[in-house]
């Protein structure tokens, strides 16, 4: 089997409503975003799949993230939902999974990770 990583980062503010400490007030982050695919063939050249094609398409959901305030998105906020990195991992794997099949239907989506700093992360997968 063969797996593909990408990364991505944006630049975002939100708040953990209900949260008992210091993240309840107004703060931010640069976050990272790890996206990890896999898939079994090759193409004639000797790709799982381009990483452009994957960067274009986590791009697409990622720019609507990039210098907001997390907690006024769809899916967020308003839902109840708190943007946390657990939170925003399941959200970029759900908005992922299927524009990823349709790039290369023998490849799949493995795993998001959201990172927000350079030592915590979140990672959503559906294990099969």
């Amino acid at each position: 089997m063969f797996e593909l990583t990408v990364k991505s980062k944006f630049s975002a503010a939100h708040v953990l409503c209900g949260y008992p400490g210091d993240c309840a007030r107004l703060h931010g982050h640069t976050w990272t975003i790890e996206v990890k695919v896999f898939g079994n063939k090759l193409d004639e050249l000797g790709m799982l799949v381009d990483f452009k094609d994957i960067k274009r398409q986590l791009a697409s959901i990622v720019d609507q993230f990039d210098h907001s305030f997390l907690n006024d998105l769809p899916g967020f906020g308003e839902d109840g939902v708190n943007p946390t990195a657990e939170n925003i991992s399941y959200y970029i794997y759900k908005a992922l999974a299927q524009r990823v099949a349709n790039i290369e239907a023998d490849v799949k989506l493995k795993e998001v990770s959201v990172w927000e700093s350079p030592d915590a992360y979140a990672t959503y997968r559906e294990d099969t």
